[in-house]
């Protein structure tokens, strides 16, 4: 696999930080076929926030598809491939953050989970139709990061 994590990772703006980063190990990847880092520590100024610990993981993994799915022949007499018959190629992105619901109370496991869904067949017929899709995808969660943050928070979009 060619994803790969170079530490420090910077981190996207949001309310309350000032230049976040995030210091990268490689982990034990939770299963066959993925990468995992574990958060050892931040940078910058992000009051509270804790880097990795059992009790509070902070982990970032990346699952590849775990059954690749080619192209089915297509019918001999009209040359389609039904749309139902098309399978896709799912990737995933885990990021897991331990933290308190509450005072005093134990903690639980926050997370992100970003599925990437390919259509079998068109990294090799459109492939840069993936690039885009996931150039789009990347910038403008990039680019409201500190809103989707604020939206987490507050509830309000």
């Amino acid at each position: 696999m060619s994803i790969s994590l170079t530490s420090p990772v910077t981190g996207a703006a949001q309310t309350g930080f000032t230049t976040p980063g995030y210091v990268l190990t490689v982990d034990q990847a939770p299963a066959a076929g993925s990468k995992q880092w574990a958060i050892t520590s931040v940078t910058g100024t992000q009051t509270g926030v804790d880097a990795h610990s059992i009790s509070k993981p902070f982990t970032i993994a990346w699952f590849k598809a775990a059954v690749a799915r080619v192209l089915p022949q297509a019918n001999p007499i009209t040359g389609i491939i039904p749309q139902n018959k098309i399978g896709f190629n799912i990737q995933k992105i885990k990021i897991r953050k331990g933290m308190l619901p509450a005072p005093n109370q134990i903690p639980m496991v926050g997370y992100v989970d970003i599925n990437i869904g390919t259509p079998a067949g068109a990294d090799s017929n459109e492939p840069e139709e993936i690039r885009a899709m996931l150039s789009l995808a990347i910038g403008a969660l990039t680019q409201m990061s500190a809103g989707i943050g604020d939206t987490a928070v507050t509830g309000v979009p």
